[in-house]
């Protein structure tokens, strides 16, 4: 099997298997009991937050801990709408973004408020003058993701908020999902961070919605006590702390990963661009870890299944997108409708091999050649 699909999820790394593992079997209590059980598993738990805001390096920001990215993105657009429409009805974010972002802005626009989208350029980056033109007093967020999943197009961040600290009624969401444990980012700058836990070799169901201490928020999900007052729920103590260590693992490492991937990369794309009929839609500001092209004639649905048949596994768009459908992402930086009808995503792992590459590229011309030619 040769897995080349880790911009969806990641294999959970075995150290992340068993420090879950040994949490569900040796703390047993809730950490919202009062008796022993229950405070140890508190003390643990306490231990495992300060410890990721450590390795994320946060200051003045507290953790809240979701089911995954989708419900930190939905927690904080739904719940700083509610919060601070007083203030302004104005939401800006991207056609970059995770569909949890667009549906959530979609459904926000149903209940009355106004979404703006920053146009991109052809690099790939945000357009910084638009989106000083959308900016407005009525303002009160910004999203906009550090890295999107289908490009893996790296924003400016620093630069972004910046601009949005002149509007001091308006707030900056990051969903660094796809950028959490690849790069290198200062999360104090923003005020509300989305990230998972499943895309850094850790647990599936759990995410970290990271704001700053000072922002109230109204609540998703409604309820008893639990680690914070933010999301009611039983603390998750086993995924908890298993994505502590997912993290500890991932992040000492990013410069070093980085580097082999970017080698792997280097050598996709030498020879991706010897076919005349595929394009390379990542650009010069994509990340190494994700590849994304266009093959002209071919269905991705098709080319995707000719690789299944190989053991070998890339995907069309994000994993949680609709299919048969058009990118936005991919549109949004091509311009181009049969590029965005097109586009497959092959995204790498410092677990890749170079023989896995090797093998991956000759399976690739194989399939290519003879749907080529069907076409």
């Amino acid at each position: 099997m040769i897995y080349l699909d880790y911009c969806a999820t990641t294999p959970v790394d075995k150290r992340v298997l068993s420090t879950f593992n040994k949490v569900c079997l040796d703390y047993p209590g809730n950490s919202n009991s009062l008796h022993k059980l229950g405070m140890e598993s508190k003390e643990l738990e306490d231990y495992a937050t300060k410890r990721i805001e450590e390795l994320l390096g946060l200051k003045n920001s507290e953790i809240i801990y979701t089911s995954g990215a989708s419900e930190s993105n939905n927690h904080v657009l739904k719940g700083v709408a509610s919060k601070y429409q007083n203030r302004g009805k104005h939401i800006i974010t991207t056609y970059l973004e995770h569909s949890s972002i667009l549906s959530t802005t979609n459904y926000l626009s149903n209940q009355g408020f106004i979404i703006d989208y920053v146009k991109i350029k052809d690099d790939g980056l945000v357009d910084i003058e638009h989106l000083k033109q959308l900016l407005t007093n009525d303002t009160i967020l910004v999203s906009i993701c550090a890295v999107d999943s289908e490009l893996g197009i790296r924003q400016p961040i620093e630069e972004i908020a910046n601009i949005i600290k002149e509007y001091p009624k308006c707030f900056f969401h990051v969903d660094c999902t796809q950028a959490l444990g690849k790069i290198n980012l200062d999360y104090n700058l923003m005020d509300f961070v989305s990230c998972s836990a499943h895309k850094i070799y850790g647990m599936k169901g759990i995410g970290l919605l990271i704001k700053k201490k000072n922002i109230m928020l109204d609540n998703l999900i409604h309820g008893g006590k639990s680690s914070t007052t933010y999301r009611s729920g039983t603390p998750a103590l086993p995924l908890i702390v298993s994505t502590m260590k997912a993290l500890d693992l991932i992040i000492p490492n990013i410069k070093e990963n980085y580097n082999y991937i970017k080698k792997l990369n280097n050598h996709i794309i030498t020879k991706l661009k010897e076919y005349p009929d595929i394009s390379i839609n990542s650009t010069e500001n994509s990340i190494c870890n994700t590849i994304n092209i266009s093959l002209k004639n071919i269905k991705p649905e098709t080319f995707v299944h000719a690789l299944d048949e190989h053991d070998i596994y890339i995907s069309t768009k994000s994993a949680c997108s609709s299919t048969n459908t058009m990118s936005d992402a991919v549109y949004a930086v091509t311009k181009d409708r049969e590029k965005a009808m097109h586009s497959i995503r092959i995204s790498l792992s410092h677990l890749t091999t170079p023989e896995e590459i090797d093998n991956f590229l000759d399976v690739f011309d194989k399939c290519y050649q003879k749907l080529n030619l069907k076409g």
